[in-house]
């Protein structure tokens, strides 16, 4: 699961607009109002992964080989301090908005995209929301992958 965390933190990281990009450990979850992060960042996590088993192979270690199915979690925050109410200037509901432009940006670039020689492509999965009180605008981005013959 390192690779997979390293390929995709390769390939997020030259993205223009996105300031920050690590594995998840916890940066937005304890320390308001200094969060170890610059702004807009990208969280990448191994959320779950599911093994079955594919066969034996005597060459290999292990021998015994395994299928795994993956689920990535992407965190996609942004410090949310702009106005977006329907009478605010255009540029600022611009700028509130700017998280949905980051999201897309994001998904170009991981939709399809196989972290490593043994995996699958990456298929999003879904969107949720991270509720929060402190002004940070969270969002959660799900994708499934598959690793071969481990």
């Amino acid at each position: 699961m390192k690779a997979i965390i390293e390929a995709v933190q390769d390939r997020l990281e030259p993205t223009p607009g996105i300031q920050y990009v690590d594995e998840n450990w916890g940066q937005l979850d304890y320390y308001s109002p200094n969060f170890p992060v610059q702004w807009p960042c990208v969280l990448i996590d191994v959320n779950s992964i599911q093994f079955s088993n594919i066969g034996m192979d005597k060459q290999a270690t292990p021998q015994n080989r395994q299928m795994g199915e993956y689920t990535l979690e992407i965190r996609i925050a942004n410090l949310k301090l702009t106005n977006s109410s329907a009478k605010a200037p255009q540029h600022q509901k611009n700028l509130a908005r700017s998280i949905w432009t980051l999201i897309e940006e994001v998904h170009k670039l991981l939709q399809g995209f196989e972290p490593d020689d043994n995996c699958g492509k990456l298929i999003r999965t879904g969107i949720s929301r991270v509720a929060r009180e402190d002004g940070v605008q969270e969002y959660a981005v799900m994708y499934s992958g598959t690793v071969n013959n481990v």
